[in-house]
């Protein structure tokens, strides 16, 4: 089955205390599009300005993704972030925000959109979520992802998208800030009751937890020696998470779930070790088959 992933489309600039990569690919739509598109056949929907790379408009088509939904502004700027990690790699400070474009982008999905049977919210502002919400039918599941910027800016918009979604993706921080739990197994609960049915906890490198009616299922991080840049590993786990979900034939959403958050989290180690989108996009199904079998092996008890 098909995914939409609505998000960000970016151009991104990334300081480490080693090097410095100007205007990457980036933005959660595009991590999140080609982690996808390992698994099933995926739609864009995110807008950018003509200063956008052909280069970058290629990268999509080689993993298949659909761009019908990808609006392009020829006289805007395309959303642009500037950030600096410091030696840890776990830490960061935004540099520059030049929102473009996506300031005052409302969504239009074109038809055959509407009715794709799996819908990745992924991080934009939940007036934008809302929005595509209103215009889709006939999902089979729908993913909500947020950040704490959204939580400070846009908590009724957010409380809101919570009745709306099958399943919301966040972190432990963001966790404890949407519910003022410092246990995040408390907040799990808590959030369950806002609405939405699965609720995924991302935890970074400690790998996430997930609770649903079924309880709790704990998935570790792959872990990797050097991350060069962290930089969209949460929207490229979500996005394989999703992909993988719609390619199943058989079994529960539930059942289906715990394998799908391994997968993303192995298309997410991928991202973290390269900039930008430049290691996984240059990454193959037989590798991420590969890592998922190691993983495995190392989590079984």
């Amino acid at each position: 089955m098909s995914v939409l992933v609505v998000g960000t489309a970016a151009l991104d600039s990334i300081k480490t205390p080693k090097t410095e990569n100007p205007l990457l690919l980036g933005g959660s739509a595009s991590h999140a599009a080609v982690a996808a598109s390992f698994f099933a056949p995926t739609r864009l929907m995110g807008v950018v300005g003509g200063d956008f790379p052909a280069k970058y408009i290629k990268l999509y088509q080689k993993h298949g993704i659909c761009l019908k939904g990808l609006e392009r502004v020829p006289t805007g700027r395309t959303f642009h972030w500037s950030g600096e990690y410091e030696v840890n790699m776990n830490n960061r400070r935004t540099l520059d925000t030049v929102l473009g474009v996506i300031e005052t982008w409302q969504p239009v999905l074109p038809a055959d959109y509407a009715t794709t049977p799996f819908v990745l919210l992924a991080n934009i502002s939940p007036q934008v979520q809302h929005r595509v919400l209103d215009q889709v039918s006939k999902s089979r599941f729908v993913i909500a992802d947020t950040m704490d910027l959204w939580l400070n800016i846009a908590l009724p918009e957010v409380l809101r998208l919570l009745k709306r979604v099958d399943c919301l993706v966040l972190n432990d921080s963001e966790a404890r800030q949407l519910l003022k739990e410092d246990n995040v197994i408390n907040a799990l609960t808590k959030i369950h009751k806002l609405g939405p049915k699965y609720v995924i906890i991302k935890k970074g490198e400690h790998g996430s937890v997930l609770s649903g009616p079924k309880g709790l299922f704990v998935a570790p991080a792959y872990p990797l020696k050097k991350v060069i840049d962290p930089t969209g590993a949460g929207d490229s786990f979500v996005g394989g998470l999703i992909g993988y979900l719609a390619a199943q034939k058989t079994g529960t959403i539930e059942t289906n779930l715990r394998r799908a958050i391994v997968h993303g989290s192995v298309v997410a180690s991928f991202c973290c070790e390269g900039f930008g989108l430049n290691v996984t996009t240059r990454t193959v199904k037989a590798s991420i088959n590969a890592r998922v079998r190691e993983l495995e092996k190392i989590a079984r008890f």
